[in-house]
């Protein structure tokens, strides 16, 4: 379940994202976040990851919806752990537009 938070009084649930980006040098960073395009132009402006900076420009290549920051932060994990050969395939099938596999936070991949 999403994190709640207090927005004009009512409680709102955040969607929690992983996503992928491709930098410069062709590395792949993958990061966690609510508002995918919103921490993408912050990368971009220097304000994101350390990681990020001075390696531009960046190009999201994959984005998954995951049911809570928990859950996010466990696909995170896992494909961090990924041989780059395995996200590259991953990345590929996303900007193809093909629906990719999604990762699960077991590890299995089951099609979307």
């Amino acid at each position: 379940m999403p994190l709640p938070s207090l927005c004009n009084g009512l409680f709102m649930e955040h969607t929690w994202y992983l996503y992928i980006l491709r930098c410069k040098d062709d590395t792949l960073y993958t990061g966690i976040t609510t508002d995918v395009e919103k921490r993408l132009e912050a990368h971009r402006s220097g304000k994101g990851a350390k990681y990020t900076r001075g390696r531009g420009p960046l190009e999201l290549v994959y984005q998954q919806r995951a049911e809570s920051h928990s859950a996010a932060a466990k696909l995170e994990w896992r494909i961090k752990h990924m041989p780059k050969a395995k996200k590259l395939e991953l990345c590929e099938s996303f900007s193809r537009g093909y629906a990719p596999a999604m990762i699960t936070v077991t590890g299995e991949e089951e099609a979307k």
